[in-house]
């Protein structure tokens, strides 16, 4: 599970995440930290805002997910920034860009009102905090019900780093730190919120549009006590897409698979062939003379040939993980002057900043990792380099899945990544997304048995662990094609192929 950090706002401490630790921790090893002289966390003697940075990183592990209420989000963009290693991914929930509004950034808190609020927490600290607890709550349908159950979690006690984090809250400014900001990032904003405006979502993702904002309904400032459940969800929703974990598959089987199938690879890849073509549309009509491109994931060479066609000049360069299909390629490529490499696409034998262009047509989702996968692609990329890739979303097949999950427990039918983990790849890697579309293309087949030869004449039958191992018991069978046939219609059993393309380019 990924570690998830959660920093908490001022006025409180770690106990403001109580509505929603008990299920954080169900999907998440949380982490709860109180802030240097918060709860009971000690004070910091020199404080600044690189020794409050420095003394968070002091806490949590390397490749977390910071999620941040308020002050605690803005001090996670900070964080981020400073702590690329510490910080894999950002949550923040109820944090501006800025917390006092200026003249170039007008959406947020008044500089009058703040300084009347910081002057008289210093005159008397008990009774601005309750009016403090009042402007968290104010606009939540339970507003009543929910202020009473704040105070009596709210802190009793509080030293002067609470007025050290005051000055400090307004002084930040986290436009530019966002604008660079790597890591991807979900901004929770509350559409009821008395502190942070809700029109800050659209200056969020305008600020760097790569980052979601989500505007919670119906939620105050204290989104997380007003609307928890939706707050949970969100948060669920990004992890999940976010820490992207290796696919179990088999590179060794995969190249096998492959390499057996490339005699007859070409007999029955029309729907290949199509998401291909429909793929050229993305790369450009021309390169400059000596360009070097890329047919990732090769095949039997299709495509590559068409590359060479293209981009007469070119160095082209086929590339496979199995040597199969690349033995195969060059017996069927005669008059092109084309290179083919036997390599691992995530672990490239190829220059820093060297290629100009690189198509990939239905051959990523054979790869373990997709954050590394593209994390190595954009190195080899020169700046302003293009990758135009076409693969498999999880709804590939997902008629063959329903049919062996009514037949039994193991996994079957190979999985695929979700859209979001390969936007969010793509955006970790520095890569700018120009284009993203999806389609659903469904093939019609008279048997069963048509579908299930198609697949292993192309090599892509199950590789995935938790396949079951031996043959499969004639009852199964009869199970699952009994379940298939339960989906048949006019035209015959369908079997949907959900394509992602997508066009970036590197910064």
């Amino acid at each position: 599970m990924p570690n998830l950090i959660l920093l908490h706002g001022w006025g409180c401490d770690s106990n403001t995440w109580q509505p929603i630790l008990p299920t954080l921790e169900k999907i998440a090893q949380v982490a709860v930290l109180d802030l240097p002289g918060f709860g009971q966390a000690p004070v910091l003697n020199d404080f600044s805002l690189a020794a409050l940075l420095e003394n968070i990183a002091a806490r949590i592990p390397d490749n977390s997910v910071v999620a941040g209420w308020s002050l605690g989000g803005m001090l996670g963009v900070q964080l981020a920034n400073k702590y690329p290693k510490k910080v894999h991914a950002l949550i923040t929930l109820a944090a501006n860009a800025k917390f006092v509004a200026s003249d170039d950034y007008p959406n947020a808190m008044s500089p009058i009102v703040n300084d009347e609020f910081n002057e008289s927490f210093t005159q008397d600290p008990k009774a601005t905090l309750k009016l403090f607890s009042g402007l968290l709550v104010q606009g939540d349908i339970n507003e009543r019900q929910l202020l009473k159950s704040l105070r009596q979690q709210a802190p009793v006690e509080f030293s002067s780093q609470w007025i050290q984090m005051l000055e400090l809250l307004a002084e930040l400014d986290n436009r530019q730190v966002l604008a660079q900001l790597q890591q991807p990032c979900l901004h929770l904003l509350a559409e009821k919120d008395a502190l942070v405006p809700v029109v800050v979502a659209a200056e969020l993702e305008k600020i760097n549009p790569a980052h979601k904002s989500v505007i919670i309904a119906q939620a105050a400032h204290v989104l997380h006590w007003s609307q928890p459940a939706t707050v949970i969800e969100n948060i669920s929703s990004f992890l999940q897409v976010q820490i992207i974990e290796p696919s179990g598959l088999d590179k060794k089987k995969v190249a096998q698979s492959f390499g057996r199938a490339a005699p007859t690879y070409d007999t029955v890849a029309q729907l290949q062939r199509d998401v291909g073509k429909h793929l050229l549309q993305y790369i450009p009509v021309q390169l400059e003379s000596g360009a070097t491109v890329i047919d990732l994931g090769s095949g039997t060479g299709f495509f590559t040939r068409q590359l060479a066609n293209r981009f007469d000049g070119a160095a082209i360069i086929g590339l496979d993980i199995a040597e199969g299909m690349l033995h195969f390629s060059q017996q069927q490529t005669h008059t092109h002057q084309i290179k083919w490499l036997c390599a691992d696409a995530e672990l490239l034998p190829l220059a820093d900043h060297s290629v100009d262009l690189i198509f990939s047509s239905l051959a990523i989702q054979w790869c373990s990792n997709l954050l590394q996968l593209l994390r190595e692609l954009a190195r080899v990329l020169k700046p302003g380099g293009q990758l135009v890739v076409a693969t498999l979303g999880p709804n590939t097949l997902h008629e063959l899945k329903s049919a062996w999950q009514q037949a039994d427990n193991y996994v079957h039918v190979n999985q695929f990544q979700p859209q979001d983990s390969l936007r969010f790849a793509a955006i970790a890697a520095n890569l700018a997304i120009d284009h993203f579309a999806v389609e659903q293309r469904v093939i019609y087949f008279d048997r069963l048995t048509e579908l299930t030869r198609e697949l292993k004449a192309l090599g892509a039958h199950n590789i995935n662990a938790g396949k079951p191992e031996g043959l499969t018991g004639r009852s199964r069978i009869a199970a699952f094609k009994n379940a298939y046939e339960q989906s048949r219609e006019a035209r015959g059993l369908p079997a949907t192929y959900e394509v992602f393309y997508l066009s970036v380019h590197k910064r």
